[in-house]
């Protein structure tokens, strides 16, 4: 399975009574599909997994499945603290017909190496599933070293990373370090053109629920060698990804949702709602784009 292209992070917009609004995620997943997108993917940082019981975890991907249709693939999250768990959701998930697994380690205690290798392993050994490696040293108590990112690019279903840390040298060594063992991701925390230009292959980030079309343009654009014509929308999307840095990246993107007309209600709790200020910021980034 090939991750090019853009892969927006979803939302999970959950009502008052604890369930999934339906409605409101088919319509968001209708319209990225209809935007471009190459995928979508739940249960990720931006859809609030750590906040989610189980069966809201469970519902959401239902919900996306049946939205997108087969007409782009799923990849759904998978997050635990015991491996037991995380080989218990894969299969779950690959059960209801996602199309990937993206592999998120929730850790209290601190793991070594072989811990966290054995951890993810055991992941892509549950499921035949194309499995997408997530790590996020910002806010995970155990993160993916360059060794053992080498030893589980050997693996056949491991296909992908996608690396949070803000730090684009380190994607660099990993481009350099897996060759085409395995494609690399820009997140939120990245310049997306930029990690395409070093060989990443597109973006996997909350942020293209709001922006898709600039998204697919920037990606379409970096695709066909474009820079400058790149750089050009880059240098305006990237007010967004500032927002984000500043704020809670849940209440950013449901923030700016609503903004658009969809109500997904607000991050949940115990976070708290977009401040007044961070309207503010998310509001002109939007309008700078043309997103609103």
């Amino acid at each position: 399975m090939d991750f090019a292209g853009v892969y927006p992070y979803l939302v999970s917009p959950i009502a008052a009574d604890g369930e999934v609004d339906e409605p409101v995620l088919t319509r968001l997943c209708n319209d990225l599909i209809a935007a471009g997108v190459h995928g979508l993917v739940p249960l990720g940082s931006t859809g609030e997994f750590a906040y989610l019981s189980w069966p809201q975890r469970r519902r959401v991907v239902e919900v996306v499945i049946a939205a997108a249709k087969g007409r782009i693939p799923v990849i759904a999250g998978v997050a635990a603290t015991t491996t037991a768990e995380a080989e218990r959701q894969a299969q779950e998930l690959a059960q209801l017909g996602c199309d990937g697994i993206l592999a998120i380690l929730e850790a209290y205690f601190p793991l070594n190496d072989d811990a966290v290798y054995s951890y993810f392993s055991a992941i892509a050994a549950a499921t035949p599933l194309p499995v997408v490696l997530y790590t996020n040293p910002n806010f995970q108590r155990a993160d993916l070293s360059l060794p053992v990112i080498d030893r589980l690019s050997r693996i056949n279903n491991i296909r992908a990373i996608k690396d949070a840390s803000n730090n684009t040298g380190r994607l660099l060594s990993i481009i350099n370090l897996v060759g085409d063992r395995m494609q690399v991701c820009a997140a939120s925390a990245h310049i997306p053109a930029c990690v395409m230009l070093i060989g990443g292959v597109g973006w996997m980030a909350g942020p293209a629920c709001l922006v898709p079309r600039q998204s697919v343009t920037l990606y379409e654009h970096c695709r066909a060698g474009r820079w400058d014509q790149a750089m050009a929308l880059q240098t305006r999307l990237w007010a967004l990804n500032q927002a984000f840095a500043r704020h809670n990246l849940a209440a950013c993107i449901k923030g700016g949702l609503i903004m658009q007309g969809y109500a997904v209600g607000e991050p949940l709790p115990p976070q708290s709602p977009l401040s007044e200020q961070g309207q503010l910021e998310v509001r002109a980034a939007l309008e700078l784009v043309g997103a609103l």
